[in-house]
């Protein structure tokens, strides 16, 4: 079975759908029956504030002063999102421990790739990726971001961390830069193709194994997909199955352990929660099915 991270406590009322299709999504697993869960604790804050400014930990912790602690975005701040957000970030951690017992694992959460040391920035508030490299500092981690939106926050922390790689494929750069172990590829939004996306999922590869990494961190994001308010228009349903199906077998062939996350999307939530379950099927059917 494959080794999921979840909680209902992962959730808490926004003002947009994010945590929502995680509970949908989760639900959907659960009725595939195909699925090991694992329930995180909460995280110590202390490992955040080893990963970000302890003046914004602390105004995230109380929620004061708001400004700061609302800065990622959330309209509002109180105790469960609070929570949700320490119980995320417990996941990535815990699910990086089961890919590296079981070869696969899952954490459904975001990656909080735009977070920044100093604060969080677009709805990410800790930098669920760096966190790893963080929590791991003799295991090489290489982010493999499949979001829309280019990594930028994981692209800093790689100034940080000499165990963190980030490779971004986005189309809306959002400020993501390239550093000697920060990657960007940008496809165009309206003029890119398959065949270029296919090919820089190949070259991440390649430099994976050349960079001999213990873990790739696949963020698996849906709002690329043609009918997301942030997509490109020529990536289908069927491209973006055929990228997971590349991503997880490539892994496998490589025997580089892999855990990945969910990552953005915007449309509908029905519509949404179809193509991140599609994910989870597909790494089950390669992992296990075969």
């Amino acid at each position: 079975m494959l080794q999921v991270c979840y909680s209902p406590q992962y959730f808490a009322k926004t003002h947009t759908n994010s945590m929502e299709k995680l509970i949908a999504v989760a639900e959907a697993l659960e009725h595939l029956g195909s699925f090991q869960f694992h329930e995180p604790e909460l995280i110590d804050l202390n490992i955040l504030k080893r990963l970000h400014d302890p003046m914004y930990v602390d105004a995230f912790d109380t929620g004061s002063p708001k400004k700061l602690a609302t800065f990622q975005g959330f309209k509002t701040w109180n105790t469960q999102l609070r929570d949700a957000i320490y119980r995320i970030n417990a996941g990535q951690i815990k699910a990086a421990e089961l890919a590296w017992k079981h070869q696969i694992s899952a954490n459904i959460a975001q990656g909080f790739h735009h977070a920044h040391y100093q604060l969080g920035v677009a709805f990410c508030t800790f930098n669920g990726l760096a966190l790893i490299a963080q929590q791991f500092p003799d295991k090489k981690i290489f982010i493999l971001d499949c979001d829309q939106h280019g990594g930028d926050g994981t692209a800093e922390f790689t100034l940080r961390l000499d165990n963190l790689f980030n490779f971004s494929i986005f189309a809306l750069q959002s400020g993501c830069r390239s550093y000697e172990r920060a990657i960007i590829r940008h496809i165009h939004k309206q003029h890119g193709n398959f065949e270029q996306y296919r090919d820089a999922i190949a070259e991440a590869f390649e430099m994976a194994i050349e960079w001999q990494a213990d873990l790739i961190v696949y963020q698996a994001g849906m709002d690329c997909h043609q009918n997301d308010p942030c997509g490109s228009p020529w990536l289908s349903a069927e491209y973006i199955q055929q990228r997971d199906e590349m991503v997880f077998r490539l892994a496998k062939q490589h025997q580089i352990p892999l855990m990945f996350v969910l990552a953005g999307g915007y449309q509908t939530l029905p519509d949404l929660v179809d193509l991140h379950v599609e994910t989870f099927k597909i790494a089950h059917e390669i992992y296990y099915g075969e």
